[in-house]
C-alpha cells in the first residue's frame, strides 16, 4: 500500500500521487480541481485540516483511500 500523511498539504500528496485528485474531489475536496487551488491553499491546507473545513470525517478518507489501495499515516 501506499502510504500518505494526514500531516503533510494536499499539494505534497497530490504531487507524490496525482491519482489522490480524483479520489479527493469524489470524497467532496470539489476544490482542488480547480485551476491554481493546488498551487495555492494546496499548499498549506493538510488531509485533517480539510477534513474539518469540508465536513468530510476522517474515517471515511481513510475508508476511500484504503479502498484504493493507500494507507494513511500520522492519523
Amino acid at each position: 500500500m501506499k502510504q500518505v500523511s494526514t500531516k503533510e498539504s494536499i499539494y505534497k500528496i497530490t504531487s507524490d500521487h496525482p491519482e489522490l485528485v480524483a479520489i479527493m474531489a469524489e470524497l467532496g475536496f470539489r476544490d482542488i480541481t480547480l485551476p491554481g487551488m493546488l498551487q495555492t491553499v494546496g499548499r498549506v491546507m493538510t488531509l485533517e485540516k480539510g477534513s474539518k473545513v469540508k465536513g468530510v470525517p476522517m474515517s471515511r478518507i481513510k475508508e476511500v483511500l484504503s479502498e484504493r489501495g493507500f494507507e494513511l499515516v500520522n492519523v
